[in-house]
């Protein structure tokens, strides 16, 4: 079977090993730990110069001796259009630090559910929200020896509905109850601009400024997934239509949690927010870029 080749490196990411390597190990280094083993992460996946400093805030809560034995990678879908969630064609995944290689078990189990389809390598291919992050997850596992670093398990989001979202949150809870696995979902926060066709601003609020105003709604946004209400997130963005574009594999991520055996115990809390810039008019435009640690208390 193939390798997805790594084929956003040398444009969203550099391609040299060595200089990559440096880069997010200055990265991580720069975060702050919340001491605590996540059971998933919600990191953004725009290129290293912008979003690598804010995901770094995720990945440096992944211990690498806490005994993972797989990584579930939730991203969405930017270039085709899904009504459902598509697994990999391919046997590995290729980063400029090494190779992950897919778990085939695991995907087995998956298509066995009848939920999911293939997606061809090239789709696979054109996707940054799931590549963006493998750099990443070999760099927290590269101190293993190679035999015992994990799997991977990658899943591409689609445009789903709310009762599809609960359906593969029944599917993934088991997983998500293992010990062994780590879930890591793949979204940036509000794309705000006339390119993104998304331009909300209250300009008689002069006290406060149009980022900020933009801050405002992602943080709500990021309280009600901290309180791991999916209905309320379903609702916050039919309200504001905020252009969060993982949207849907956070969707899935809190109806894995809402079904999860330890959902009492499971705290979500957000770590890093920033913007790719300040917009202060209409001219402007911004992305926005937060991470957040999902774990449960002993």
């Amino acid at each position: 079977m193939a390798t997805r080749e790594a084929s956003h490196a040398g444009s969203w990411y550099s391609s040299d090993r060595a200089r990559l390597s440096k880069e997010l190990d200055g990265f991580l280094d720069a975060a702050g730990s919340h001491g605590s083993t996540p059971r998933a992460l919600i990191v953004p996946h725009a290129g290293y110069s912008y979003s690598g400093p804010a995901a770094a805030w995720g990945y440096k809560n992944v211990d690498a001796g806490a005994g993972v034995r797989r990584v579930f990678l939730l991203g969405p879908s930017h270039h085709v259009f899904l009504r459902r969630c598509a697994l990999s064609k391919c046997a590995a995944y290729a980063t400029p630090l090494g190779d992950l290689a897919v778990d085939r078990g695991v995907y087995e189990e998956l298509r066995a559910t009848g939920h999911f389809v293939d997606m061809d390598v090239d789709v696979d291919e054109a996707e940054h929200s799931l590549e963006l992050h493998l750099p990443y997850i070999f760099k927290c596992f590269e101190v293993l020896p190679e035999r015992d670093r994990p799997t991977l398990v990658p899943i591409m989001v689609g445009a789903l509905s709310t009762n599809a979202e609960a359906t593969y949150g029944e599917i993934l809870a088991p997983y998500l109850d293992d010990d062994a696995n780590l879930f890591i979902v793949s979204s940036d926060f509000c794309h705000w601009g006339k390119r993104f066709g998304y331009q909300p601003w209250d300009e008689g609020r002069k006290d406060v400024g149009l980022h900020e105003q933009i801050e405002e709604m992602d943080r709500r946004g990021m309280e009600i997934i901290e309180s791991k209400d999916a209905d309320a997130f379903a609702a916050y963005l039919k309200e504001t239509g905020n252009t969060i574009c993982g949207r849907h594999p956070i969707g899935v991520l809190l109806q894995t949690l809402r079904r999860s055996g330890g959902f009492d115990k499971t705290r979500v809390e957000f770590t890093r927010y920033e913007q790719s810039s300040a917009a202060t008019g209409w001219n402007d435009s911004s992305v926005s870029y937060a991470s957040a640690v999902v774990f449960r208390d002993a």
